[in-house]
């Protein structure tokens, strides 16, 4: 993984969720802002995948699990589509939050994903 790229997905995911998440908690529904800041985390996301491709061909491999590392990327990437979905099924306050959830988590993940990558010995 590349240490910027994850530093800057973190913090966009950690934006887009504090962001959902208050709006939510005041009293917004799902709007084009909140919708799109997940649609920002999800292409993240894919440019992620690219970069875990395209990295161990280049000579970044992995210390840590491999397997592990793609279970969290592959899941990372089924969440802000599913968060979406729950947003514009269900037009209410709380999809908002929903939505804010699903990008703090991808931030968490996004940091255990760099520590796999980056840190943890196999």
């Amino acid at each position: 993984m590349i240490d910027v790229f994850t530093i800057v997905l973190i913090a966009v995911s950690t934006l887009a969720g504090v962001l959902a998440v208050v709006l939510g908690l005041v009293g917004r529904k799902p709007s084009d802002l909140t919708i799109l800041a997940l649609v920002v985390v999800e292409l993240l996301l894919l440019a992620q995948v690219v970069i875990a491709i395209v990295a161990p061909l280049t000579g970044n491999h992995p210390t840590g699990n491999l397997g592990e590392f793609w279970v969290y990327l592959a899941t990372g990437c089924l969440m802000p589509p599913a968060a979406i979905a729950w947003a514009l099924t269900d037009r209410t306050r709380w999809s908002t939050v929903v939505l804010g959830v699903g990008a703090l988590a991808i931030a968490v993940m996004a940091y255990r994903m760099n520590q796999i990558w980056n840190v943890q010995i196999a």
